[in-house]
């Protein structure tokens, strides 16, 4: 597979299948920082998912919501610990199950259940809706929840004449070391990450949390929330409450929720925000001139980017220092410096980056070269 990620550097927030994620990134020639917001801890020990089992088995229910593939699996692999399993798939396979989305149909179905309805929007509501259309009042309904708080869907089946019974098959919790999540929210800070990606909102909210108690959530949230990091989401739950955290309102979601289309959806956004001008073109923090790759500090590529974008016009010392260094009064001397490493950098590109006497810098490429254009994915 071609490298046609390299430059960019990508943080993963999930626990659970964040190897298989960090693959499918690094294997597109990605940096991947993992910074795990939330633990999803199985509850096959727990009393109180035995203690639902039992009453499910003794008293069979009408309906099933099966609201997520790694919980209907886990509740399975509890119920057999304990010899139970057979009994479970003889009293599911009597009820009408509705499923929240594919990920929990395809459960089912490998587990030899028959699944009557979908929703297609995958919300926990939708999948609810059509429990209503068939529930009728003193039906027995289980609802397999999922990692968080009771959810409000369980009241309205309750609201219309349903008898509920709650299944907790897992739970998330915050994360035991956060060191990892605060050294990926450092990195987000630093302008050392181009895109980070949430698998459940949960770890929206427990990141945040976690930036919050150390002093740098308002930054975070606002660098998030800029066009230079793309923020990408597995599914419609989650990207709502990025949306709702603050992490503005272009959040990348995949058309198909799950894994391998998320990591091509942020991918092609990460191409999109690439830019060329002239023999330059800027990948993350790698530079090609004429297409050999030039690896650059963040800082370096985040100037050169500010340059790229004003299109050949004078940038002030102190534009650039708000822009790359988020501090406009900082010595100017950082700038010269920098621009200094930048062109040793480029080589003979690095003529491109031209001083004007007393008023900034410009990236200015000889006519008739090109103007900058967006890089697509194709």
């Amino acid at each position: 597979m071609a490298a046609v990620l390299h430059g960019y550097t990508v943080g993963v927030t999930a626990d659970r299948r964040a190897e298989e994620q960090i693959s499918l990134f690094e294997r597109r020639g990605a940096t991947v920082l993992h910074g795990p917001a939330i633990r999803t801890l199985p509850l096959g020990d727990d009393a109180g998912l035995r203690a639902a089992t039992e009453a499910a088995l003794a008293r069979p229910p009408d309906l099933d919501v099966a609201n997520t593939g790694i919980g209907m699996r886990s509740w399975f692999e509890a119920a057999e610990a304990w010899g139970l399993g057979e009994r479970l798939a003889q009293v599911l396979g009597r009820a009408r199950i509705y499923a929240r989305g594919p990920k929990a149909a395809g459960a089912c179905a490998a587990l030899g259940l028959d699944v009557a309805g979908r929703a297609g929007s995958e919300q926990l509501d939708d999948c609810v809706a059509l429990v209503l259309e068939a529930l009728r009042p003193g039906q027995r309904v289980v609802v397999q929840r999922d990692g968080g708080d009771p959810p409000p869907a369980a009241d309205r089946l309750r609201a219309a004449g349903a008898e509920v019974l709650e299944v907790p098959v897992y739970r998330w919790r915050p994360v035991e070391d956060p060191r990892p999540a605060l050294r990926l929210a450092e990195a987000v800070l630093a302008g050392r990450v181009h895109a980070v990606t949430f698998t459940a909102a949960p770890a929206v909210t427990s990141w945040l949390a976690l930036a919050d108690a150390a002093g740098v959530g308002e930054d975070l949230r606002r660098h998030l929330a800029s066009p230079a990091v793309v923020v990408g989401c597995v599914g419609p739950v989650c990207a709502a409450a990025a949306r709702a955290a603050g992490l503005g309102d272009d959040v990348v979601q995949p058309r198909t929720f799950r894994l391998g289309p998320l990591v091509r959806a942020v991918g092609e956004r990460l191409l999109a925000t690439a830019v060329r001008r002239g023999p330059l073109l800027l990948t993350g923090t790698v530079a090609r001139v004429d297409d050999e790759p030039v690896e650059l500090s963040p800082t370096e590529a985040q100037l050169l980017a500010v340059l790229a974008e004003r299109d050949g016009a004078v940038v002030p010392k102190a534009d650039l220092l708000r822009a790359v260094w988020g501090d406009g009064d900082l010595d100017p001397h950082v700038v010269e410096v920098t621009v200094g490493r930048l062109r040793r950098r480029l080589g003979p590109a690095g003529r491109l980056v031209v001083a004007v006497p007393r008023r900034g810098y410009a990236l200015r490429v000889p006519a008739p070269g090109p103007r900058m254009t967006s890089v697509g994915a194709g």
